[in-house]
Parts: structure tokens; sequence; C-alpha cells
């Protein structure tokens, strides 16, 4: 059963970002770059792992065994989109992806030191709310065909080709944070702030190329070495 009280997901990057990689796909106009085609197929692994085999009637386990698959493929999307080797479109939709997919940043279980612990909260609330996953796995059959024709072009001798896309801006008032990863599943994070006037809350003017993500402060000063990691300012911004 729907959780009656969860949010609807945040769709709407998603269904811009997967139409417009298909007409790339179609038009011969987007070829993987190794980068693309590694984090394609880490994504294509996720999207079509089955769930485990368990006996008898674990309801709490299936559950949380479905949850799961989706967080892995979030946290997947994430990963390579944080280190910043992929290419504009590829970036485009793996935040597509995760955006849709924000639900379970905490769910079934939270990540190690609590890292970005308001993705796990429901937008404009202090509340944690169940997760819909019915929701999540009715994205899973369309997400596995596109990653799969991404995947498709990544052929021996196959020229990278990646068109370009469009940059945006928005405004966020708020804050943002840098995370590092001292040990390995230990993230530590701390909070931005303005190197010239100290300001942390903003309103920033967030401005992205998908190669590099820039915040401008209300004192005029403009940040682009920040240190953030590109999926807290875009899963933080509203839908757009």
């Amino acid at each position: 059963m729907v959780d009656a009280t969860a949010r609807p997901l945040w769709t709407r990057a998603l269904v811009r970002e997967s139409a417009r990689a298909r007409h790339l796909l179609a038009a011969g106009e987007w070829r993987l770059s190794p980068a693309d085609a590694e984090a394609v197929r880490a994504v294509l692994a996720r999207l079509t792992a089955p769930l485990p085999t368990r006996r008898g009637t674990a309801v709490r386990a299936r559950t949380t065994d479905r949850d799961r698959r989706l967080q892995r493929i979030l946290r997947t999307a994430v990963r390579h989109l944080d280190a910043g080797t992929v290419g504009p479109p590829a970036a485009a939709l793996l935040a597509a992806v995760a955006r849709a997919l924000l639900p379970w940043h905490a769910a079934p279980n939270p990540p190690p030191a609590a890292a970005a612990p308001q993705y796990g909260i429901a937008p404009d609330t202090t509340e944690r709310t169940a997760p819909p996953t019915e929701a999540g796995e009715a994205l899973l059959p369309g997400l596995a065909a596109l990653f799969t024709a991404l995947a498709a072009t990544n052929t021996p001798g196959a020229v990278p080709l990646t068109p370009p896309v469009e940059s945006w801006q928005a405004r966020h008032a708020g804050r943002f944070r840098r995370y590092t990863r001292p040990a390995r599943d230990v993230w530590a994070a701390e909070t931005v702030g303005c190197p010239e006037c100290g300001g942390k809350d903003g309103p920033w003017t967030v401005t992205c190329d998908w190669h590099r993500a820039t915040l401008g402060c209300p004192c005029g000063t403009v940040m682009s070495e920040h240190g953030l990691a590109f999926s807290e300012i875009w899963l933080v911004l509203p839908e757009t």
C-alpha cells in the first residue's frame, strides 16, 4: 500500500532529461565518454539488480530489500555525479535520477556519519516520511531501458560525442555544506561560509554549467573553489 503521507517524487527533471537523452541517442548526437560509460554501467547494474531470495513471507525484510535497491541506485548516481568526471549530459541525467530518488537518501539505512541528513526530511517540514516504494519502483523499467540504450553506444572504436547542455541559475536561501571523507565509510560535513563576510545563509545565487557550480554571496563574492559536492547544490534547490 502506498503511504498516503508521502510527498510525490520530484520527477520533473527526470522526465525532461530522459526525453532529452532519448532524443540525443536517436539522433546519434551522444556517444559516451569513458567516464560516462563507467557511470552508466554502474547505475544500470543497480537498476537491474534482482532482489535477494528469501524464504517464507518476510514482508518487512522484503520491503527493506526493495528500498535498499532504490537507495543504492541513488547513492551510485550521486557518487559518480560528485566525482566530477562525467560530461554535461550525463551529469544532468544523473542529477535527475538522484533527485527523483531523494526519499531514499536515508531509507532504509542512513548514510555513515549522518551525511546530508536533510535529504531524508520531507521538503518544507522537519518530519521524516516513509518513502513511496511503489512509486520509486515504477521508475525502474524506463530507466533500465534508457541506461541500456546509453550503454550500447559505448562500442569498441566509437568516438565519444558530447552535446552541449544549457547552464542554469537559481536562488537558494539556506546553508550548503562541504563533505570530506576522513576514513572509509566515514563522512564529515561543515557549513560553507563566505570568505569575505562570513555569511552562511545566503540567499545564494547558484550558477551551474554542468562542469562547475558557483555560489554568489549577497555581499558580491563569488565562490567556485568551495569544495561543495555537486549533488548538495542540485538536490536542495526547489523543483524546476
